[in-house]
């Protein structure tokens, strides 16, 4: 009888758990943390490390449930994403929406009381513009929801910048920038082979509502803009020779996919090019971290 009340318990974490799109949430907290790096020349002090870290996931994960909660009925008629507690009855939506408030409510205290308030107030900021500006009123309503949206998902380099100094500095916006330009190529990738899909829960995505063609050539375009923002930090003097040629590395490749979408479409590479898109923003804040610490000036 224990045992399966120790099961019954865990089964009910892990659809808890499932809600905070764990993987979506571990690149925000990544690139959060990243920033907390960069705004300062040695290391970020612990308390602001660990409580910046802790209380953006958690404001993080809330958020996603929060999207569950509001796009449980599209779930339900998209393949990816039918396997969903909401959708599948495994939690109600007054548990998911108790469990999101919870959660967030526990981050934005962690980062008020043991990190600073501007941290707090901007991290409750992108929350309303993900899960409210974003997903209840623009993903609905216009296929430029992305672009738009994409602010909100921007934010966790400045999320993590002011945790770790109290401010905003202009090189925070130029991650922000980078993650904003990022983002249309990224989702209309995944857009593209899952058209049928967004046309089918009734989704103004772009490749649905001006077609496949557009919006490949779109993606480039955005993917042109990426290059060219990702230069910005060895312009500013944020990068040196280590950032110059990994971003121009990882840049390159991606117009070639981006390139090869445009000219000669197929589902199986515009899955490749949404694979690519998530490791090159890794890498590439992956390597600004390390120009940073082994600066080799231009």
């Amino acid at each position: 009888m224990e045992s399966l009340m120790i099961q019954g318990a865990a089964c009910r974490c892990q659809q808890f758990l499932a809600l905070c799109k764990l993987r979506v949430v571990s690149l925000i907290v990544f690139t959060a943390v990243i920033g907390m790096f960069l705004a300062v020349p040695g290391w970020p002090e612990w308390q602001a490390l660990w409580a910046g870290t802790l209380g953006i996931a958690l404001v993080a994960g809330a958020a996603a449930a929060f999207n569950c909660l509001v796009e449980q009925k599209i779930d339900a008629v998209m393949a990816r994403t039918r396997a969903r507690p909401l959708p599948r009855g495994e939690l109600t939506s007054t548990q998911t929406l108790m469990f999101s408030g919870a959660v967030g409510g526990a981050g934005l205290f962690l980062l008020n009381q043991f990190v600073n308030p501007l941290t707090m107030w901007l991290t409750l900021a992108t929350f309303v513009g993900y899960a409210v500006i974003y997903t209840v009123l623009l993903k609905p309503a216009t296929p430029q929801n992305i672009v738009i949206g994409g602010a909100s998902g921007a934010m966790p380099p400045v999320l993590g910048w002011a945790a770790a100094t109290g401010e905003i500095h202009h090189d925070a916006l130029l991650l922000f920038l980078i993650i904003f330009a990022w983002t249309p190529p990224h989702f209309w990738a995944l857009a593209l082979y899952r058209r049928e899909e967004y046309a089918k829960a009734g989704l103004p995505m772009l490749p649905v509502t001006h077609g496949e063609p557009y919006t490949r050539l779109h993606l480039l375009l955005y993917t042109l803009l990426l290059f060219a923002v990702s230069m910005l930090p060895v312009g500013t003097g944020m990068g040196g020779w280590i950032y110059l040629i990994g971003a121009t590395l990882l840049g390159a490749r991606f117009i070639q996919y981006a390139w090869r979408l445009h000219r000669a479409y197929s589902d199986a590479l515009a899955r490749q090019t949404f694979r690519y898109s998530i490791w090159y923003l890794s890498a590439l804040f992956a390597i600004m971290l390390v120009d940073h610490y082994i600066p080799i000036p231009l």
